[in-house]
């Protein structure tokens, strides 16, 4: 795991944006053992076979997953913005996440990465 992440999400100023980034950051080792991590544009991104498979971002009130590679998944309505080639999830303090829903949206998403 990368040095830079690690401290990325430790120095969240909002204790809820680090665990929950910490939670999401785990997951995605979980379902793609072989991921590169690492940062870049300030964000945690997550590689598969040297392409994108993930990348996490914070805004002031929000924690964004965004999963790549997207067309052909079928994302549940009204959880996921963005082109079919990616989608993102904004997660809110106190918001439920589905890490196993995620992890399954992650892991067909990088199938053929």
């Amino acid at each position: 795991m990368n040095e830079e992440v690690k401290a990325f999400i430790e120095n969240l100023q909002e204790p809820w944006q680090s665990e929950l980034c910490s939670r999401l950051r785990d997951m995605v080792h979980r379902t793609l053992p072989d991921v590169q991590e690492r940062m870049q544009y300030k964000k945690p991104h997550f590689l598969q076979n040297g392409k994108y498979a993930a990348v996490i971002s914070t805004s002031k009130d929000a924690v964004s997953f965004t999963i790549f590679n997207a067309s052909g998944v079928d994302f549940p309505d009204g959880l996921f913005d963005g082109p079919p080639e990616r989608k993102t999830i904004k997660i809110r303090n106190g918001q439920a996440v589905d890490d196993e829903g995620l992890s399954a949206l992650l892991r067909q998403a990088a199938s053929s990465l």
